[in-house]
């Protein structure tokens, strides 16, 4: 398998977790790095031996890189990638959201599609061993009719945390909990439950002082006729409190705890299989943090698919579809109405400049 460079743009918070992977893996090179603060980028860059920039002109210009990852405040997203994909036509990794107005994520999978480029969008819970599992037994069929899927995002993010950066908490450049530490939440739901069709949603801003929600409740019907809970907050004191998911079905029930959708709780079902004694065992982690493991194996398969050609499990139509349920979370939150999907957002607030 070739080597696949990469070169990092952003290096706030999450850039840790790009690190590590990378130079955990053998097929992988750390190339370069760019932040606009000095500061951050010398750090990493010193820390990691290689060349650092301010600008990702001359980032991309003076290194061979592969693909760029876009690790830079959300609001961002759009506009990095769609300059970066025109300019240098290269392969690209974005952090989630995507991006936070639906027409940029179309105007970002346009661009990348005419310059025949990948765009991996990072939705790495996905790869959580318990996820997988869950992913695969929901594919058999052994839950059989889905009932009601719930997903618990019950974390601290204290005001020193928003305080950090001025993006933070903005709807112009993050969103709030249900976009910023939900999103991967809501995509599991979505990916497990199948296409949303209808949402009614409630936000509220309790303890945080910020433009965004700290905590909102959503109800989502499916296209399966299932039903769906999304339960998310940062104002959970004084600690992170859970990241989980549970399926239940007429075939039985699965329940992924712990901080970040790692620990499997319940595995149970109405006709037993001799390997589900096990399976508990075998496939429940427990990380060391909210971030669990997932980024390793989220870039062992975007090198696998630069390498083999084969579809990616998170491209950016892939990416789109928990961008387009949160758009219509926020729209139901304004209007107080239900919103039926698929929809053109008009109220949501998402992506906008606070008035």
């Amino acid at each position: 398998m070739n080597k696949v460079k990469f070169g990092i743009v952003g290096c706030g918070r999450i850039v840790s977790k790009h690190l590590e992977s990378i130079t955990e893996i053998d097929s992988a090179q750390l190339i370069a790095v760019c932040d606009v603060d000095e500061n951050k980028a010398k750090t990493i860059g010193e820390k990691y031996g290689v060349p650092y920039y301010t600008s990702y002109d001359d980032m991309i210009s003076e290194n061979e890189i592969d693909v760029v990852s876009v690790l830079t405040p959300s609001g961002l997203h759009a506009e990095h990638v769609i300059d970066i994909v025109k300019k240098f036509k290269k392969n690209i990794i974005c952090e989630k959201p995507m991006a936070l107005k639906l027409s940029d994520a179309d105007e970002m999978i346009r661009v990348c599609d005419e310059n025949a480029v990948r765009l991996f969008v990072v939705k790495q819970n996905r790869y959580n061993l318990p996820v997988q599992k869950l992913k695969e037994v929901l594919d058999e069929g052994r839950l059989g009719k889905l009932v009601l899927g719930t997903v618990r995002v019950r974390w601290a993010r204290h005001q020193e945390y928003y305080d950090s950066a001025d993006w933070r908490g903005t709807w112009q450049f993050d969103g709030g909990a249900l976009t910023n530490q939900a999103s991967h939440h809501i995509d599991l739901l979505e990916w497990m439950m199948g296409q949303p069709v209808e949402v009614s949603a409630m936000i509220s801003t309790r303890l945080a002082n910020i433009e965004t929600e700290d905590t909102g409740i959503v109800l989502i019907k499916f296209e399966n006729g299932a039903l769906g809970v999304v339960e998310a907050t940062t104002a959970a004191r004084p600690i992170n409190i859970e990241g989980s998911i549970s399926i239940l079905g007429e075939g039985g029930t699965v329940e992924i705890g712990g901080m970040a959708v790692n620990e499997l709780k319940i595995w149970k079902f109405t006709k037993e299989q001799p390997e589900d004694k096990s399976i508990v065992r075998d496939f429940s982690e427990n990380p060391p943090n909210i971030y669990g493991y997932g980024h390793k194996r989220y870039i062992e398969n975007v090198i696998e698919t630069l390498n083999t050609g084969k579809k990616a499990l998170v491209d950016g139509l892939e990416g789109r579809k928990s961008l387009e349920l949160i758009n219509a979370i926020y729209e139901s939150a304004e209007t107080g109405k239900v919103v039926k999907l698929r929809f053109t957002p008009s109220k949501s607030r998402l992506g906008f400049k606070n008035e």
